[in-house]
Parts: C-alpha cells; sequence; structure tokens
C-alpha cells in the first residue's frame, strides 16, 4: 500500500504531483534543491536553469492554468515570468503545499530496496547543507523536466573553441540585452528561444544573425479579431476534424495552406515556434537568416551556403537541452533514453512494480502545464490504486513499437487534446460528451466547440471540482476582462454562438452516418 510519495522538484510538475497526492490521501514529500517555488519561472543569477527576463508565455492563460485553479481575471491573456510566478505562488498557497516542500534539499541517490519486487518501495537519499539523511518511500514522483543540461555542441563548429576570439555561451546564460548593445551577434539556432533572444537583439545589438540548419513554421499568439490563438485552435470539434491529430497527421494540405496564410515556406514539416515579431524583423532586416555554420574563424562565421559574416562580437548558442536522471539507480536510470521510453510518457514499463513516475517530461502542441497535472493525477491514482496500469509485459510491448519512431531518442511532442484526454481516460477523469449533450447541452457545446482547457477534466471523475462548469463557461469573459475600459450589453451573440454549434454537431453527425 502505496503512503509516503517523494517528490523530486518544486516547478510547475513538482507542485502539481504535491497537490495531486494529497487529493488521494498520499503523504508526499518534495524535495527541491532551490531555496523557493517556481523552477524554470524564478529566474536564477546562478546556473540554475530558468528563462530571460523578457519571455512571454507562448500559451494563453486559460489554456494553461491548473484545472481547479484559474488565473485571475485581471491577468492579461499571455504571461511575463513574474505573473507566471505570482500565480504559482497563489496556487501553492491556496492549497497549502509550501508546508509539504523542503528547499535547500537535493536528491542524491534514488535505488530500489532488496524487496523491491515486493513491496516497490525506494531508499532515497538526501542532502541538505552538506548533511545527508536517508528515506524510505513508498513511491517516486520525479518532476525534473526537459531542461536540465545545456546541450552545447561545440564540436559540431570547428573553429568556436581554438580560433574564434569573441565570446560564445549557451543561451541558459542570456537574461536580457543589457551587455550586448551595439554588438554584432550571431544566434544558433531555431526554436522559441533562439528567436525571442535574435528579436531581444534587434532593438539594441548593430546586427543580429539567425543561424538555422533546419526550417520551421511560424506562429502568432494571436488569432482572428485578436483571440488567443491556442483557445481557437485547440478545441475538440479541430482535432475531430483533422483526425488523430498527431505530429504527423497535423500536415494535412489544408492545414499547411491555413498556416502558409500567416508565414508561407515550402517545408512540410511541422516544426513550429511562437514569434509575432520575427516575421517583421527578417522583413525589416534587422535579423538577417543564415544557414547552418560551417566553421568559425578569428572574428567571423563561414555558413554552409558559402557566405561569411565578418567581425562576429557574440555566439549565442540555443541548442537545447539534455534530461537527465543521475540520482536514478543506473538499472532505471540507463532505460530513459527519451519519453518515448516511458509508458505514455509516465511510468518506466520493466519496473516489477509501478511505484516511479516521470512527470512533465513530455513536448504538446499546447501547454506543457496541463500535460504534467494530468499525468500527475494519472500517476497519483496509480499509486492509491484507484488506476491499474496494464502488464507489464504489455506496456513493454507499447514502449517497444514506440522505438521504432525515427525521432525516438528525442523527447518527442504530442498533440495536446489528443494526449491530454488520453490520459483523463485512463485517470477516469475524461468527459462523456454524450452524457454531456443528453444532460446538460450548453456545457456540451462549450466543451466541444469552445477552447480545451483543462477545466474539463474536472468535470467528473475523482478530484471532481464544483467550479468547473462555470469555469468553463466564463473562461472567455475572463479573456476579455483585463481589456474592457467599458460596459457593453451581450445582445444575441450567447444565443448565436449556441445555434451555430447545433449546427455545426448536426453537419458532424451527418458525416458520421454517410
Amino acid at each position: 500500500m502505496v503512503r509516503r510519495v517523494a517528490v523530486i522538484g518544486a516547478g510547475i510538475s513538482g507542485l502539481a504531483a504535491t497537490k495531486c497526492c494529497l487529493e488521494e490521501g498520499l503523504e508526499p514529500i518534495c524535495f527541491e534543491s532551490s531555496e523557493d517555488i517556481g523552477g524554470l519561472w524564478r529566474i536564477a543569477v546562478s546556473e540554475r536553469v530558468s528563462v530571460y527576463h523578457s519571455i512571454i508565455s507562448n500559451t494563453s492563460k486559460e489554456m494553461s492554468c491548473f484545472s481547479d485553479f484559474p488565473f485571475p481575471e485581471d491577468f492579461p491573456s499571455f504571461l511575463t515570468h513574474s505573473l507566471f510566478l505570482e500565480y504559482l505562488r497563489m496556487y501553492a498557497q491556496h492549497f497549502q503545499l509550501l508546508k509539504h516542500i523542503r528547499f535547500k534539499t537535493t536528491v542524491i541517490s534514488v535505488r530500489k530496496r532488496p524487496d523491491f519486487a515486493i513491496s516497490g518501495q525506494w531508499d532515497v537519499v538526501t542532502e541538505t547543507e552538506g548533511i545527508q539523511e536517508s528515506h524510505v518511500f513508498d513511491a517516486v514522483m520525479v518532476c525534473t523536466g526537459n531542461f536540465q543540461t545545456p546541450h552545447l555542441p561545440l564540436a559540431s563548429f570547428p573553429g568556436i573553441e581554438t580560433c574564434f576570439r569573441g565570446q560564445y555561451f549557451h543561451s541558459l546564460e542570456y537574461k536580457d540585452v543589457a551587455a550586448f548593445r551595439g554588438k554584432r551577434v550571431l544566434v544558433v539556432g531555431l526554436g522559441n528561444t533562439a528567436c525571442d533572444i535574435a528579436v531581444d537583439m534587434s532593438h539594441v545589438a548593430a546586427k543580429v544573425f539567425l543561424s538555422a540548419r533546419s526550417s520551421t513554421w511560424i506562429f502568432s499568439r494571436l488569432a482572428n479579431h485578436g483571440f488567443p490563438w491556442d483557445m481557437v485552435t485547440n478545441t475538440r470539434f479541430n482535432t475531430t476534424l483533422v483526425g488523430k491529430a498527431t505530429k504527423d497527421a497535423l500536415c494535412f494540405p489544408w492545414v499547411l495552406t491555413f498556416l502558409s496564410f500567416f508565414f508561407p515556406h515550402e517545408s512540410s514539416n511541422f516544426n513550429f515556434i511562437i514569434n509575432e515579431e520575427l516575421p517583421f524583423c527578417l522583413l525589416s532586416g534587422t535579423i538577417v537568416l543564415k544557414s547552418n555554420v560551417k566553421e568559425f574563424t578569428e572574428t567571423s562565421a563561414i555558413f554552409e551556403d558559402g557566405t561569411t559574416e565578418e567581425n562576429i562580437d557574440v555566439v549565442i548558442f540555443a541548442t537545447g537541452y539534455n534530461f537527465s536522471f543521475p540520482f536514478l539507480e543506473e538499472s532505471v536510470r540507463n532505460s530513459l533514453k527519451s519519453n518515448s521510453t516511458l509508458y505514455k510518457c509516465v511510468f518506466p514499463p520493466q519496473l516489477e512494480r509501478p511505484t516511479l513516475a516521470v512527470i512533465g517530461l513530455i513536448k504538446l502542441t499546447g501547454s506543457v502545464m496541463v500535460g504534467a497535472e494530468i499525468q500527475a493525477r494519472w500517476a497519483a491514482g496509480v499509486f492509491a490504486g484507484a488506476c491499474k496500469l496494464p502488464p507489464s509485459s504489455k506496456m513493454m510491448a507499447e514502449v517497444s513499437k514506440n522505438q521504432l519512431n525515427p525521432s525516438a531518442k528525442q523527447v518527442l511532442r504530442f498533440n495536446f487534446i489528443s494526449y491530454t484526454s488520453e490520459i483523463a481516460s485512463y485517470a477516469g477523469v475524461k468527459p462523456n460528451m454524450l452524457w454531456l449533450l443528453l444532460t446538460d447541452p450548453r456545457l456540451a457545446l462549450a466543451v466541444f466547440f469552445g477552447p480545451c482547457t483543462s477545466y474539463q477534466y474536472r468535470l467528473t471523475g475523482r478530484g471532481q471540482w464544483s467550479g468547473a462548469r462555470a469555469a468553463i463557461l466564463t473562461q472567455w469573459q475572463r479573456v476579455l476582462k483585463p481589456l474592457r475600459t467599458r460596459v457593453l450589453e451581450d445582445g444575441a451573440s450567447s444565443h448565436s454562438w449556441c445555434w451555430l454549434g447545433l449546427l455545426k454537431l448536426c453537419i458532424i453527425l451527418l458525416f458520421s452516418c454517410i
């Protein structure tokens, strides 16, 4: 019987895991190596991985919040790091999580006990201010996330270490633009971080070059009429139209045609970034797009297309991160090559007892925060005995099948609605659309045609929240609240929306019968 659970990390995933354990009647102890909560969202002056000052959340507040704790209605739709951190503090205080967290405590090792095949227990060694302590836990939740160790492939860039006389560093070290005014800066990479930094630099640097070895789609945070893009696109209706809407399935011609209206190019892959300013910076020349770097000389960068840029002062490598679990015993650690080696990206399938869960090691087409919470709810349910996993052999067979994916060595990206709905079904909290339609048509239309917010996973099952229905029906009001300076009459817009929803539903039923 699982009672005591070790939660490693007090960032987004760790806070959710701690709260989910408490919901299931478990006894979590959360170990956080720093002095405060927040993880990435708390800017650090040390080498700890954290965000930079200018960062704005890529997913909107309604699509990012914990499922039973909406953001304050006066918060803007997209959040600065300080507002996001404030929300996490409010969440921790509201659910009284701080008393379950041990700060400045590093987990040194997590090892199976000798009787693990029977008990499923773990020996956990922690260190606080130089003093080590041993514990026995019934289960462990690893909540250290994707961003752990900087990936800095200097060997792939000849001359950077031996010839180049300028400054170079990983984007981990970047916090603001103050030190780069008037300099010629080369940013290597084409992810969200690389493009954010390049745009930041374009306001103060003499010149900014953005080196990319692949292509990507560019999304805006804003959809038509200024609404948050993720609230407009991430709906169950849209997902139904696109079929399963996995990463490969998203590449339907009509989807790519739609995306090309914002920033057209010939690539058919579905890597994407979110940045409104980058297209204009490229068109205005404040950022110059370059191919992959071939080599560096003392002061210049030579690119694979044969071009050269002289007098480079700074090179910033936004080349991502590697994840690692050095505290796990070798037999467990060696099998964790990526999230594809975990059953549903959560459970190591080879363990005799399912008492270890990895939370938040995932990339989604929507908010990872929502994904991490639903993972934590499922894992806590498994630990408490309320949810059952398939036999180990079946889980291992599915994981082995996933390894055939050419991208299996990387942290895979999944469709937001497909993945969270699947995990919610395992946790017993996925809404039943037919039942909703029969018992509460207004809510059913909002759930199916409206944004797939996390509140939907609090309508039923364990952890049901009485405020979920109201949160869903008022989510657009919270989007508009910070923008309204005067009161307007609602008119018949809500009724028109309902009739439109019923019409769409009839069309879907018609096509399903053909």
